[in-house]
């Protein structure tokens, strides 16, 4: 087992250094996990970091998931077939970008739910998950025959929150299941105070000054082992923001420095991979930011594989001798859009109706992500102001079909005045989630419409919805005008090779290959401007491409490009 004498980590009672690389099964198609291993390995690195975000394994309370892309077993037995170590930091929370930090958005349907402490009820959601997740673990512990050397603790605790008996009963509920092995937590120097326990090593987050770092952990805890959980690399980039990348010269002067100092590392991130579907999460500090698509995060691979200038700089400090082949990417050509359908046209076929005497959130509607529709009948005419306050995160505004107005959870004015000519009239609302916040005080994030809406000085009531999930798609195409628009085609594979799909000519929205949701779009804000699709979701043959599209489109047709376009 691994462990911790004074200042050094023991692997079976031998000296050992951990170097470790940062990378999510639920961010890559299983079909590439083995190849983004062998080149972890081939870096020089002996061990393999991985979150387990609960939301992934646990959509609907008491609906497990372990297939797939969600299959945790089968990536921890690729990597010990490679001769990997593998470190676990399996939830409940995450952060990582991931939508809401990997709690499931059920959460949020209880009302007086509190994240991340003792709260009775959270704790009973918890146990109830790892009561399924960590027995399909054990197995794979070091002493069990498997590779796994170590369990974090939570993850960054001490930036939110200071309940040790939180902590105390992760530790406990480990040890109840049988996870008899290395227990650890991270967090930033500044937070380690409040994020550390007793008998438990304390590793750190950080990008630079590893002095200042350390320093911080021996005050605190003096003669322990050093370890950089963490090693920001590089960073990740949100909607209308600019696409960070990081000196790879610089990044490896402080690996160097790290080295030299006898640490362990892991490498945050080695190889990013993406935000399929909805599932990418937001900030939110003075704004809600939510996170692209990509999460290339400026790694030592790049979002489809390749191997970076940052790999090779830090293969120079290791001594590796790497011989890693360039990743294969095929252009498709363009694939002419030739169906379309109004998604207003097909509410049956993709949604599901609730009627209630007020708006309620997502959480409420049992809905985790997409899109939700609200509609109610206003008996009045005039120009009436309606307070958006209560509207997460993106909504379009219709009266009587008519597409009256765009809002944002960021917009400065917090209303906006709409005529209604008649005096029968539809007011609909199709609210986006555009991705729970995964870090610090807004993390109980709702979507949807959180409140019952004022408008004309009064509240509203009696409503329909429809919820969008957004895992469906039409079956039937009528040629509708009304956006949001389903716009649908066909192309033909010979060979099923990595591509991009550029949106050229696009606004915003969403793309699906052969039914697979690649993520979001948007090609108003950027840095994104073309999504990655993995060669094993294509088909020999024929496929379908599919675009949601919200707002409006110049172009007939997309194309798929061998190249990809990040900032």
């Amino acid at each position: 087992m691994l462990k911790a004498r004074g200042s050094q980590f023991y692997l079976n009672d031998e000296p050992f250094q951990i170097l470790s690389g940062g990378l999510h099964y639920f961010r890559v198609v299983p079909e590439y996990w083995r190849d983004r291993l062998q080149k972890l390995k081939a870096l020089g690195l002996n061990t393999v970091e991985t979150y387990i975000p609960w939301n992934f394994h646990e959509p609907k309370k008491g609906q497990f998931h372990f297939e797939g892309m969600a299959d945790v077993e089968r990536f921890i037995a690729e990597a010990q077939a490679l001769g990997l170590y593998v470190i676990l930091r399996p939830s409940p929370y995450i952060c990582a970008e991931w939508e809401m930090g990997g709690l499931p958005s059920w959460l949020l349907k209880e009302d007086d739910m509190a994240l991340r402490c003792s709260h009775p009820a959270f704790l009973k959601h918890v146990e109830d998950y790892f009561d399924e997740l960590l027995p399909r673990l054990k197995p794979y512990l070091l002493q069990n025959g498997g590779p796994v050397i170590a369990f974090q603790i939570e993850n960054e605790y001490g930036a939110y929150g200071n309940d040790q008996n939180y902590l105390t009963f992760h530790k406990e509920q480990y040890e109840k299941l049988g996870i008899e092995t290395f227990f650890f937590t991270s967090d930033g120097p500044d937070f380690i105070k409040q994020g550390s326990m007793d008998n438990v090593v304390t590793t750190l987050n950080f990008g630079s000054r590893p002095e200042e770092a350390f320093a911080a952990l021996e005050e605190m805890k003096p003669n322990s082992p050093k370890m950089v959980a963490e090693f920001w690399i590089g960073w990740f980039d949100h909607w209308s923001g600019e696409h960070h990348t990081r000196d790879p010269k610089e990044a490896s002067e402080v690996f160097q420095k790290l080295m030299d100092m006898g640490a362990s590392v892991n490498f945050y991130m080695f190889h990013g991979g993406t935000n399929f579907g909805f599932y990418n999460g937001a900030n939110h500090y003075e704004k809600y930011a939510p996170t692209i698509t990509s999460y290339d995060y400026d790694s030592l691979l790049t979002e489809w594989g390749d191997v970076t200038k940052k790999y090779l700089a830090m293969a120079d400090v290791l001594k590796s001798e790497t011989n890693v082949t360039k990743v294969e990417t095929e252009s498709y050509g363009e694939v002419t859009l030739t169906e379309s359908a109004s998604l207003f046209d097909v509410l049956r076929e993709v949604g599901h109706n609730v009627q209630h005497i007020t708006p309620l959130s997502m959480e409420k509607l049992d809905q985790n992500f997409g899109y939700t529709l609200y509609r109610t009948t206003v008996n009045d005419t005039g120009t009436f102001e309606l307070d958006t306050t209560p509207i997460r995160d993106r909504a379009f505004i219709y009266v009587n079909g008519k597409h009256e107005g765009t809002v944002s959870v960021n917009d400065d004015r917090k209303s906006v005045s709409l005529h209604f000519p008649n005096e029968t009239n539809t007011l609909e609302i199709l609210v986006e989630n555009l991705g729970r916040v995964n870090y610090g005080k807004h993390l109980s994030d709702q979507k949807g419409i959180v409140s019952n809406l004022w408008l004309n000085d009064q509240y509203w009531f009696n409503w329909e919805m429809v919820s969008i999930e957004g895992d469906v798609l039409p079956t039937t195409f009528s040629a509708g005008e009304r956006y949001p628009k389903y716009l649908k085609g066909t192309f033909q594979a010979n060979a099923c090779c990595d591509t991009f799909v550029d949106l050229e000519g696009f606004t915003k929205g969403n793309v699906y290959i052969n039914g697979f949701n690649l993520g979001r779009y948007w090609q108003t804000m950027g840095p994104q401007q073309r999504l990655y699709v993995p060669g094993p979701l294509l088909h020999e043959g024929e496929n379908e491409l599919v675009v949601l599209e919200l707002e409006e489109h110049t172009a007939s047709s997309v194309t798929l490009t061998n190249e990809p376009k990040l900032g």
